[in-house]
């Protein structure tokens, strides 16, 4: 199946990574070069939404696409990439914190709400399994009453950190989550993976890539994915001395994630 490829880049982080350099200079692969948009710092406000809403909607389509945006600031680009989308879905999540909080500003789309944004207002999302959130965070939401988890409880569910360790086998529990005739949306945080794997600004869980590498294929081999997203990169404030290891080690992730996700979908 063909699929389209877009990259965002919000920090210049981008420009540190050989591979994702490789993809710039390929002319099928979407780029969009988000470091002069104001507003979008873990915040994404309705000015900088208006200059990015056009980028997606010219990327989005019939085909399905591999998104890849900066570091996990900017995770609320799930709720843009899965606006556009016409079919119902289920959406799939590998996120160390749950993303359901409501934000400081009213009204105001955050990379720690787009999950309650997207649960509120898309119409096509028939439920949310999220992996490797913080079995911490997970109570703290729940015990929150500005979150209203009540609300989301039957359409939500939890594999929590503690579920994932010592390489528990996830695929199946994502799997048994999910209606057997329904679509896919994937959106992946890298800070759900340990620091062997990945180099974030956020703090990390305990995932390994192993467990994400086997998901996703029993993901494409079971399901029709509409769509994989890819943010969690190092922050731009990263030490110097920290950000080469950082760099080289994420360089290789998306590197991994990029061939066996465009191979996957050539084969769906």
């Amino acid at each position: 199946m063909k699929f389209l490829t877009s990259v965002q880049d919000f920090t210049f982080v981008y420009k540190e990574q050989p591979f994702m350099l490789e993809l710039k200079q390929n002319s099928d692969v979407n780029w969009l070069d988000c470091t002069q948009i104001n507003g979008t710092d873990c915040y994404c406000d309705d000015d900088a939404q208006a200059e990015i809403r056009p980028f997606v909607h010219k990327n989005s389509g019939e085909h399905p696409g591999v998104h890849f945006f900066d570091n996990g600031n900017y995770h609320y680009m799930s709720k843009l990439w899965t606006d556009p989308l016409e079919k119902q879905f289920s959406l799939v999540i590998f996120d160390h914190h749950p993303d359901m909080q409501p934000p400081r500003f009213e009204g105001i789309l955050s990379c720690g709400g787009w999950v309650k944004e997207v649960l509120d207002h898309n119409k096509n999302v028939q439920n949310v399994i999220l992996i490797g959130v913080s079995d911490q965070l997970i109570e703290d939401l729940k015990k929150d009453p500005t979150a209203e988890f009540d609300k989301y409880v039957d359409r939500v569910t939890f594999i929590k950190e503690s579920d994932v360790l010592d390489g528990a086998p996830v695929a199946e529990q994502v799997l048994a989550q999910i209606p057997s005739t329904s679509n896919v949306y994937i959106s992946i945080d890298k800070d759900a993976l340990c620091k062997e794997d990945a180099a974030t600004n956020w703090d990390q869980g305990s995932l390994t890539y192993t467990q994400l590498e086997e998901t996703l294929l029993v993901l494409f081999k079971n399901h029709r994915i509409l769509g994989v997203d890819i943010c969690g990169e190092r922050g731009k404030d990263c030490d110097f001395s920290d950000a080469g290891n950082a760099d080289q080690l994420n360089n290789e992730l998306n590197k991994k994630l990029y061939t066996l996700i465009s191979n996957a979908f050539q084969e769906q």
